[in-house]
């Protein structure tokens, strides 16, 4: 067998450079290349390999380790899971600041490498800088944290333990049901030493991602349990986008008469103004979903998870016959509810299911104009919230409005975490597929910034939009510079209402008078954040990164910024006072966030009830 000798980190580059996947006839290649930050635990392994052999792949250099993962995520995602980043870093802190992004990747189901540089194997120099001392387990190291959010964790102690660990990391990450986060722990030492590998282990591989179609039986069950309800209602996950099901789903659901609500992920699976698309459902959804919703007695579950914002935390679903029919790739979630499991592909799911009820002759009991009578109504109230002006100044959903007739119906809007979410998924009226990126599965605030780089990595050609609130850039805005650096251009539209005002008027609705959550100077006679607002120049502040940048205290004054953003060639943010609490909210929804049982509040203790009578309503499981 023909053999050549090359450092583990060699090897490893040069397999990854080799991997393809195929999905109906199409091939991808599937590692465009590595985003790194380099430190001692992996410069002189893989950033030797990356340096003098790196092949096709491209290094795109991460300002910070949980960012630029982040940024890998969001590439993964706009591609449908076709095509990944891998990501590296030294070991210790480097290695712990990929935690939070591998948990968003893991349970938003998108597949990304991640290759923390771990101990010395052969413990010469123990302890090495940044290694931790667990005492009574020596094998623990920073890189430990990883097993809790992959799908897939390994470490390589001995370089041909790579060839092994490698086809499984591939066998997760090209697998739709069970892809996620992929950690190979890699120590600091085995990066750099020498094993004679078969030339055979670097042969362009191609891996299959075949669609799954649901067992016979399971879609005769299925149709014979919709074959008897008049209120079917089609909740659409981000199962349905990325397998690229949205011409399926259109036909299903206009053979059948059925309406379609959509989760964070599976929003854009249909154009806004589809006769059927009733909007957003749950704790962020719109009045006609969550109407509906409430009367439905089955729900079609596409490609979701079925998270507590999806049912409002198990009281959206009220009818008390109501029964699920879920069609996921994923069998945990395909279970869940106690639904009908459908285990397989949303496009061959929803073709099988829907020549099994056309046979029956089904068609959904609604009344004439039923749905497009609620949809004219809550069509009303978004137009009426995009146009609602505030005396103390500009409103968040006035400036949605502003940008959503001004950016253009092919850019793409990202965004995470706060407020935003809730009102785009209300609002927002995406006409095309996948212009709507949400990262709701694990609302990891500061993906925003992050997450649109990814996405301008994905999609160059289009106009990108980060949609964040202060407090979230706060806490994470270092790819901006990756941004420029790059030079892929993001729009950060940049919503200053002075902190966390999300979780303040969360507080407040359960009997807080609001405390911790805004960003104001401490006061002497109280001790407490009760001050006034920190001024911060969030313009002047990308300014100084490099970036263009704009200050937007009025409607004219955001479209004329944003017409002027789009002709830039750089990285731009536009800084966008808006009034606290002019969000969104309500709706028919209701969730579930605990409240104290006891406490020296009255208002308090009365959230505490309200929130019991509440979960009496709602499904015990």
């Amino acid at each position: 067998m023909a053999t050549v000798r090359l450092t583990m980190a060699q090897a490893l580059l040069r397999f990854l450079d080799a991997q393809y996947v195929s999905i109906d006839g199409e091939e991808t290649k599937f590692v465009r290349g590595v985003m790194g930050i380099f430190g001692h635990g992996n410069v002189t392994g893989i950033g030797e390999a990356l340096e003098r052999s790196p092949g096709s792949l491209t290094l795109i250099q991460g300002k910070n380790e949980q960012g630029m993962v982040h940024a890998a995520v969001a590439y993964a995602k706009q591609k449908n899971r076709k095509q990944i980043f891998a990501c590296t870093t030294s070991i210790g802190p480097g290695a712990l600041n990929m935690v939070t992004a591998a948990a968003t990747a893991t349970v938003n189901r998108i597949p990304v490498l991640l290759l923390p540089g771990d101990n010395f194997a052969s413990r010469q120099p123990d302890p090495v800088l940044q290694q931790l001392e667990v005492a009574n387990d020596y094998t623990v190291s920073a890189t430990d944290p990883f097993k809790a959010v992959s799908k897939y964790w390994d470490r390589i102690v001995r370089p041909e333990q790579l060839m092994s660990a490698a086809l499984q990391a591939m066998r997760v990450l090209t697998d739709p049901a069970e892809t996620g986060a992929v950690t190979l722990a890699l120590p600091q030492d085995v990066q750099a030493e020498a094993h004679d590998y078969p030339e055979e282990f670097f042969r362009r591989r191609v891996h299959y991602i075949d669609r799954r179609p649901p067992a016979a039986e399971a879609v005769r069950r299925a149709a014979e349990l919709l074959a008897g309800k008049r209120r079917p209602l089609i909740v659409a996950g981000g199962g349905v986008l990325y397998a690229e099901a949205v011409q399926e789903l259109r036909e299903f659901a206009e053979a059948f008469g059925i309406p379609v609500a959509e989760t964070q992920a599976g929003k854009s699976a249909l154009p806004w103004d589809h006769p059927l698309n009733v909007g957003a459902i749950g704790v962020t959804g719109s009045l006609a979903a969550n109407l509906l919703a409430k009367e439905a007695d089955a729900v079609i579950g596409v490609g979701t998870r079925y998270s507590d914002f999806t049912t409002s935390s198990k009281s959206a679903f009220a009818h008390p016959d109501v029964q699920f029919v879920n069609l996921n790739v994923n069998a945990l979630d395909a279970a869940k509810w106690s639904g009908a499991a459908l285990t397989g592909d949303a496009k061959l799911g929803l073709r099988a299911l829907g020549s099994a009820l056309a046979e029956r002759g089904y068609r959904s009991g609604y009344e004439a104009d039923e749905i497009a009578g609620l949809k004219r109504r809550w069509d009303a109230e978004a137009d009426r919230l995009f146009g609602l002006e505030h005396e103390a100044g500009l409103s968040q959903t006035r400036a949605l409005g502003v940008i959503q007739e001004t950016i253009g119906p092919d850019a793409v809007v990202v965004c995470a975490a706060g407020s935003l979410p809730g009102d785009l998924h209300r609002l927002w009226r995406p006409s095309r597929p996948k212009t709507y990126h949400m990262e709701y599965g694990f609302s990891c605030m500061g993906y925003e910034v992050s997450g649109a780089f990814g996405v301008s990595l994905a999609e160059p050609d289009r106009e990108v939009y980060a949609l964040v609130g202060d407090g979230s850039y706060l806490m994470l805005h270092s790819e901006l510079v990756t941004s420029l650096q790059e030079g892929k251009k993001i729009t950060v539209l940049l919503f200053d209402n002075h902190g966390f005002q999300c979780i303040h008027n969360l507080q407040r609705e359960h009997g807080s008078d609001g405390f911790g959550n805004e960003f104001r100077y401490r006061e002497e006679a109280t001790g407490r954040l009760t001050g006034g607002y920190l001024p911060i120049d969030f313009a002047a502040h990308a300014r100084s990164l490099g970036a263009k940048a704009f200050f937007a205290a009025t409607a004219d004054e955001l479209k004329a910024a944003l017409e002027q953003a789009k002709k830039e060639r750089v990285s731009t943010l536009i800084h966008i006072p808006v009034v606290p609490g002019t969000n969104t909210g309500g709706y028919e929804s209701w969730w579930n966030v605990g409240v104290a049982e006891v406490s020296v509040s009255d208002k308090v203790v009365q959230a505490h009830e309200n929130m019991k009578r509440k979960i009496r309503a709602a499904k015990p499981y």
